[in-house]
């Protein structure tokens, strides 16, 4: 039950872990760091992946699957890249009941299996641009875990794809990096702020990296995806080459982009409150919980029930209901051997949007009680608002919720320019720190040991480029080549 749950205020890790558990989202595997999700969490998923994979696919991006099993020789092939997921990965040494000849990697993420399979694939610029997506689980041996956050195993999505030239691998990796955006603030409500990441904090293997970063209700940053511009490094480790127009052999030049089931952390983290769940309506499931309250009075039961699944069945066939950009989901809690107040939490505790009730005074009345999840007011609804009441609740929930982590989110970015003042205000205040970096590892560096904040990224225009600064670098002052940046502490 929600009272359960501590409060925000007093540990926001434990609340976090908390509103998982009692929500029912996950649940601990025996397998340590590792986590079972359950039908809760695993409804939000399928949402996710049925709205992105559309978006996906509009770009020409096919579906296809991977083997989960790497050979050790495949990932030594690149060195960047082996020396980057080395410390995480899995290897199988016995199988079959003998030792292997070669020793298997247990798929940290796909760059290297699927390059083989390109390298074997694409033989003439006709062949391209090839466009590869997988939905698939990945291991990474994480020492500290955290539901959802940071776990063993994970599920996400990995495109990987092959174009003639740099510039066209550029265009790719910047149209993944919008679609992830809008994604994440149309469905998830989740603002995001886009950037270029440090080459310290690149992926293993790319040319450059492109992130989104959200902000948590603690203050924190949240890598929400990524989208790597990988040139020809991992062509050339796999000779994955082509014939040009012009009778020549060349290589490709590659993509790879992703997010996880770390989105559903991250939208427990930004929208839910101490009661529980709060979820955006567009990864509901159901939308909307119709609650029939029968009283003490036996000749109302049957009134009630029969009105409960009239309006449902008004509501779903409504011309209102149909503008929605999701179908409905209703469900009707017909459940007699739990209490309303019980029910009442229940619905909270898991976030579903909207809560109807409908008790013997409510059908005297022509109405139902109506409740929105983010808001908890109850106010009467008549019969004949309903449909057009539930429609512009839900898609004003949307917005709102989109809207208050957006204002959360600029009232603690700071623009910073004394490094003093910054490493006082992040160590007692949190949030984002927008200031100036002269591209010096040395002072990236600094700031890490100095105060656990990460450059999150570096700022780009709405042009998708770096945004040069004219201040001096907040670590070290030098008014060389600087940028402007975003410093926080993230998970």
């Amino acid at each position: 039950m929600a009272e359960k749950i501590t409060p925000r205020s007093q540990d926001f890790s434990k609340w976090y872990q908390d509103v998982i558990l009692q929500a029912r989202l996950a649940d601990y595997s025996p397998v340590k760091g590792c986590m079972v999700i359950r039908p809760n969490g695993y409804s939000i998923w399928e949402k996710i992946q049925s709205n992105l994979d559309q978006r996906i696919k509009s770009t020409g991006t096919r579906n296809a699957y991977f083997p989960l099993f790497i050979p050790e020789s495949f990932i030594q092939k690149e060195a960047e890249h082996v020396k980057g997921f080395a410390p995480q990965c899995a290897v199988v040494t016995y199988a079959g009941a003998k030792d292997l000849e070669e020793k298997l990697i247990v798929r940290p993420t796909s760059e290297t299996i699927i390059n083989s399979m390109f390298s074997k694939w694409i033989q003439s610029y006709r062949d391209l641009p090839m466009l590869i997506n997988q939905w698939a689980n990945v291991v990474r041996w994480e020492m500290r875990t955290r539901l959802f956050l940071r776990t063993t195993e994970f599920l996400w999505q990995e495109g990987h794809t092959c174009h003639e030239t740099l510039e066209e691998a550029e265009k790719m990796a910047l149209k993944m990096l919008t679609i992830y955006t809008q994604f994440c603030e149309d469905v998830l409500a989740m603002p995001v702020v886009q950037g270029l990441k440090s080459e310290n904090e690149k992926f293993a293997g790319a040319l450059r990296t492109y992130c989104i970063e959200a902000f948590m209700q603690d203050k924190k940053a949240l890598q929400a995806g990524t989208s790597h511009n990988l040139s020809s490094h991992f062509a050339k480790a796999f000779h994955t080459v082509f014939l040009d127009k012009d009778g020549t052999q060349k290589l490709v030049f590659q993509t790879s982009w992703g997010v996880s089931t770390r989105l559903i952390g991250g939208l427990v983290m930004m929208h839910s409150d101490d009661r529980g769940l709060i979820l955006p309506p567009r990864v509901s499931s159901p939308h909307v919980v119709i609650l029939p309250i029968f009283g003490k009075d036996p000749s109302t039961f049957t009134k009630i029930k029969q009105k409960v699944h009239e309006l449902k069945k008004m509501v779903l066939n409504s011309v209102e209901i149909k503008t929605l950009p999701y179908p409905l989901e209703i469900h009707i809690d017909e459940d007699e051997t739990k209490q309303a107040g019980w029910k009442f939490h229940e619905y909270e505790l898991i976030g579903i949007p909207i809560r109807l009730e409908l008790g013997p005074k409510d059908l005297d009345l022509n109405q139902v009680t109506f409740v929105r999840r983010d808001l908890g007011k109850k106010e009467g609804v008549p019969f004949t608002e309903l449909s057009q009441k539930i429609t512009e609740e839900l898609l004003a929930m949307q917005k709102d919720l989109f809207e208050k982590a957006k204002k959360f989110r600029m009232d603690h970015t700071h623009l910073i320019s004394s490094y003093d003042e910054f490493k006082k205000k992040i160590a007692t205040e949190g949030g984002f720190y927008e200031t100036s970096w002269c591209q010096n590892v040395a002072c990236e560096t600094k700031v890490k040991e100095e105060t656990k904040a990460t450059l999150r990224c570096i700022l780009l225009d709405q042009a998708f480029q770096v945004r040069t600064s004219q201040n001096p670098c907040v670590v070290c002052s030098s008014k060389s080549n600087t940028v402007n940046v975003l410093f926080a502490i993230s998970y």
